[in-house]
């Protein structure tokens, strides 16, 4: 979906439509962009920016709370749509999923005209707007979704996958972040086409495991199915305090209030899941501090209680480097191999 929550608020209230608008954080308080819309990407404006730098680049952005539920209902009613072409649906998040539509018989079988007709019925019947890649696989069909948006379709068929990513950047690909698009560029590769042409042994000292990836993402592999029976892996909720936490008391008063929240959204996974879920894996305490690190520490077997995540808080804190704390969340990871019905971990 093209820049999903503004988008629906721009739906429901035309007088957004063309000026700049963000969901996330408030002119008074700290917090992060979670969606803005074009005419505010204009600007430099960007998911996950702090609200504070965003409004430097755009001084007149509007910023709006966000309606979580509203964009879920949204979600539901497209992934509803999705379900008339294909059963095989892999949602990545609320406004992006995987479609295997090798089985659909509609339009002769051509994935082209089906993902239009997806995109058509999207706008028909949402009044939101959509773009889709079209390929072979997974990756290539992810990249080429990104290509033409918004409210556009880019198609890779299978003789044009070596062409195309013969001249894709390397910080295309999946798992290719900046550090290490850094470092392929230090070896002086630049385009997937530099990566067919690498030793191996040096690619393997660089990069270890990861060779093995780039090299079948440069030559436009990827042999994961889309898979449909999807289980949920983790459950949280974080914080970015108003003012930057200095003493260990305040992270704890922090957490605290986090715990009734996260309850609440495990109760509603509960409900969605007719009772059944993958069992709890491990329980973590994260902390962002002010230099923008962040830290994850999480431990197996724990009760999901104030008293238990002390430790694992505490081990965060000491990790700050004299610097102060700027968010706080705890989260939940999922056994995904299992299913056993849902006992709440609250005491």
């Amino acid at each position: 979906m093209d820049c999903f929550f503004a988008a629906v608020e721009m739906r429901d209230n035309p007088a957004l439509r063309h000026i700049p608008i963000a969901i996330g954080g408030s002119r008074e308080a700290r917090g992060v962009i979670s969606t803005c819309n074009y005419p505010a990407r204009v600007f430099g404006v960007r998911s996950a920016m702090p609200t504070h730098q965003a409004l430097k680049l755009c001084p007149h952005l509007t910023l709006l709370k966000g309606n979580m539920e509203k964009y879920r209902i949204a979600s539901q009613q497209i992934r509803q749509i999705f379900q008339r072409y294909t059963d095989k649906v892999e949602p990545l998040s609320l406004d992006e999923a995987y479609l295997d539509v090798s089985d659909c018989k509609m339009f002769a079988g051509s994935a082209t005209l089906i993902a239009e007709n997806i995109r058509q019925t999207i706008k028909h019947e949402t009044g939101l707007t959509a773009s889709a890649g079209v390929a072979p696989n997974k990756f290539l069909a992810k990249i080429a979704s990104d290509e033409n948006k918004p409210d556009g379709i880019f198609v890779i068929t299978p003789n044009q996958v070596e062409h195309f990513v013969a001249t894709l950047p390397l910080k295309k690909l999946p798992g290719v972040g900046a550090k290490t698009a850094e470092r392929l560029a230090k070896l002086g590769l630049h385009l997937c086409a530099d990566i067919q042409t690498a030793p191996l042994a040096t690619l393997i000292k660089h990069f270890g495991s990861m060779a093995d990836s780039l090299l079948k993402r440069s030559q436009g592999i990827d042999e994961r199915e889309v898979f449909h029976n999807v289980q949920r892996k983790s459950i949280g909720i974080e914080t970015t305090v108003e003012h930057d936490l200095t003493e260990f008391t305040a992270c704890v008063a922090a957490l605290d209030a986090l715990l009734p929240k996260l309850a609440l959204r495990l109760e509603k996974y509960q409900s969605s899941s007719a009772g059944q879920y993958s069992p709890i894996n491990k329980i973590g305490v994260k902390l962002k501090f002010s230099d923008f690190r962040q830290t994850t520490v999480e431990k197996q077997g724990l009760s999901l209680t104030l008293d238990q995540l002390l430790p694992l808080l505490e081990e965060a804190w000491q990790r700050r480097q004299q610097h102060s704390v700027r968010l706080v969340g705890v989260q939940i990871g999922f056994n995904t191999g299992v299913l056993q019905q849902l006992n709440l971990p609250f005491e």
